[in-house]
């Protein structure tokens, strides 16, 4: 039976204490979904631009944005008529708010997405879903005792090549799995420097920025323009092309794949184009996984080529090819003669505004979300592990009993 909000509000069980965690978790089919946004950057104003055109269709609301930066804030009201706030806790703690998309630099996502998660807020975390595996492991233990839904945002796996690649990897028509590669490149070496985005003058720590606020668990030191509009660049913020790039190709390969924790992974790259750059990470890295049983998972990036490569599952018997139309199965040459090509259309695509609607489905009617909790955990360890592998200069594996992160 679906219980709408209205229906809870006027036949509650007596005695019942009204929480704003209850108050969230009960959205009926029909209900109008009320949605928040924590961090109003570039990003969030992409996600809130699109999803402006789709509310009425989709029937929910923008009633609360949040940032630490005043401007950031009265661009997000300008973009979305909602109420501002400039701290997560006091938009988390109204209860006008249901959903909330988290789009705060990677080091405060599970923080944030934490406090989210204890207030019964359903939640659309941008990727990666957290910044190191520990507190991955945490968040979705915490997401599936609270019972809320909580959507990564690697809009990727909205497009549905990638599960239904799994059904011909499991059915067999691959044959035994052996290798798989992607890569998400790029090319800046036209602009000079990369992830250089704007500094805007105007920000100024104490008078519209909450510079304390904005660092929270990361080392304090004083403001630094550069760190807070380039955090990407930064090993206290980021983990780079390996949590902003590569983590939207390695989530696919998982989940076409359902692998589950590399047990070995090494991560090698440079700075070999940009070397006159502040960036303390590196412009080029590639990560090698070896998963139990198989297979080898290669992850190639670059900020300095933006030539791609073939986006492939490689079986014994069959090759799997990633394309902008679905993805093609050719058989090995002795196959053949005995084993036709298969083609398959893609269903959905790589878009916010699918990856946003699947989530409301899943609140609504009990959807599969296309990236949940789970998912997004085993694609920050692969992540983590390659990057942990190539500061450290040395081999890095999972240990499964103890869910941590370990010298090979």
């Amino acid at each position: 039976m679906n219980v709408s909000r209205r229906t809870f509000l006027s036949t509650g069980a007596a005695g019942a204490v009204w929480t704003a965690k209850s108050y969230s978790a009960v959205i009926g089919a029909n209900d109008r979904i009320r949605m928040g946004v924590i961090g109003c950057g570039g990003m969030a104003q992409g996600h809130m631009e699109q999803l402006v055109k789709i509310r009425d269709a989709e029937n929910f609301e923008f009633t609360g944005v949040c940032d630490l930066y005043d401007k950031r804030r009265d661009i997000a009201k300008r973009i979305t008529g909602a109420k501002t706030y400039q701290r997560h806790q006091d938009l988390l703690a109204a209860s006008d708010i249901d959903y909330v998309l988290i789009s705060t630099p990677e080091h405060r996502h599970f923080d944030v997405a934490m406090d989210a998660v204890k207030a019964g807020k359903h939640i659309y975390l941008e990727k990666p879903m957290t910044k190191t595996s520990g507190e991955g492991v945490k968040l979705a233990a915490a997401v599936k005792s609270a019972n809320v839904k909580l959507q990564v945002g690697v809009q990727g796996t909205s497009d549905q090549s990638y599960i239904t690649a799994r059904k011909y990897v499991e059915d067999g028509t691959l044959g035994d799995i052996v290798m798989a590669q992607i890569d998400y490149s790029r090319n800046y070496s036209n602009e000079g420097d990369f992830w250089a985005y704007p500094i805007d003058e105007d920000a100024k720590p104490g008078v519209n920025i909450d510079w304390n606020a904005w660092l929270g668990s990361a080392p304090k030191r004083p403001y630094d323009a550069d760190r807070f509009f380039r955090w990407r660049r930064y090993w206290d913020y980021s983990s780079g092309i390996s949590s902003d790039l590569v983590v939207h190709r390695a989530t696919r390969i998982i989940k076409a794949l359902n692998l589950g924790f590399p047990q070995y992974a090494v991560g090698v790259g440079g700075t070999y184009h940009f070397r006159g750059s502040k960036a303390e990470i590196p412009d080029t890295f590639n990560i090698m996984l070896d998963y139990p049983k198989g297979p080898t998972v290669s992850l190639v990036s670059s900020m300095a080529n933006g030539s791609p490569i073939r986006h492939m599952i490689r079986g014994s018997k069959a090759t799997l090819t990633f394309t902008r139309e679905g993805f093609d199965i050719e058989p090995e040459r002795h196959l053949s003669g005995s084993m036709k090509p298969i083609h398959y259309d893609k269903v959905g695509a790589e878009n916010t505004n699918l990856h946003h609607k699947n989530l409301m489905n899943a609140i609504r009617r009990g959807e599969e979300l296309n990236c949940d909790a789970d998912l997004g955990l085993r694609a920050v360890v692969a992540c983590e592990l390659g990057t942990l592998s190539f500061r450290q200069r040395r081999y890095m594996r999972w240990d499964p009993a103890k869910m941590k992160p370990v010298a090979g």
